[in-house]
């Protein structure tokens, strides 16, 4: 006779379950979370027109700037050098949330590349390719935060509030 352990409902890491959220968004049910909190959050900022003019151009602190933002996108999963198309199943659940974020990587990238890392954040957001890049991540967020079960129109949330949400897992 095999004994097989019990599966205990509570505990987070089995697979297949769903843990705590995080506002909504199922903690453990992407193997790679983390980097999705971080890939999210980075899109959120960057497709939020209001917040970029209220926060980012006011030079509100608790936020970073667009260079944070972008760091955060690409940082882990080095999205500048190849696609998210590589992480479906870990990071991204199907192709087209993956080419939805790629969209949104080149279109960044490319201003970031035309002024520079360290420029000011009016620099990014006065450039002519700026609402494109915008849309882009605009429809990157929307589909994850559809995706996760989150609503795309709440506010961004600080870094703070990032880390602390990252790290209750």
């Amino acid at each position: 006779m095999t004994v097989r352990a019990q599966q205990n409902p509570e505990n987070p890491s089995r697979r297949g379950r769903r843990s705590a959220t995080m506002s909504g968004m199922p903690l453990n049910d992407m193997p790679w979370w983390r980097w999705r909190s971080n890939v999210r959050s980075a899109l959120h900022m960057l497709s939020d027109p209001d917040f970029q003019r209220n926060v980012w151009l006011a030079g509100t602190e608790g936020y970073g700037d667009v260079t944070d933002a972008v760091y955060r996108l690409v940082e882990d999963t080095w999205l500048d050098n190849w696609s998210a198309e590589k992480y479906v199943g870990t990071i991204f659940r199907d192709s087209q949330e993956a080419a939805l974020v790629d969209t949104a990587v080149l279109r960044v990238l490319r201003i970031m590349h035309q002024v520079g890392p360290d420029a000011p954040v009016a620099a990014y957001l006065d450039h002519q390719d700026w609402p494109e890049a915008v849309r882009a991540a605009r429809d990157a967020h929307v589909r994850m935060a559809a995706s996760d079960g989150d609503d795309p129109e709440a506010a961004p949330r600080s870094l703070e509030v990032l880390r602390i949400m990252t790290r209750a897992a």
